[in-house]
């Protein structure tokens, strides 16, 4: 899955865990439907977002998470 999107290897682990946790979080809280599916839309912001220079994948869950639920808003509004 993430191999397939250009990753280096030693980096899949990062966003897969950063990944999991923000994908965690809005399963919970009703953003994304409770299945075993990839969000795409969460796993491409994470990757711009890692693109980026974001390493630690607590602040790359959080800010993904923010940006996912902004969006979210400016397309329910």
């Amino acid at each position: 899955m993430l191999v397939d999107r250009g990753l280096q290897a030693m980096n899949v682990e990062l966003v897969s865990d950063a990944y999991a946790i923000a994908a965690n979080y809005l399963r919970r809280s009703g953003a994304i439907p409770d299945t075993l599916v990839t969000n795409e839309r969460l796993l491409e912001i994470i990757i711009k977002l890692f693109q980026h220079g974001e390493f630690n994948k607590i602040r790359l869950a959080n800010k993904a998470i923010v940006r996912f639920e902004a969006q979210s808003g400016a397309r329910a509004a």
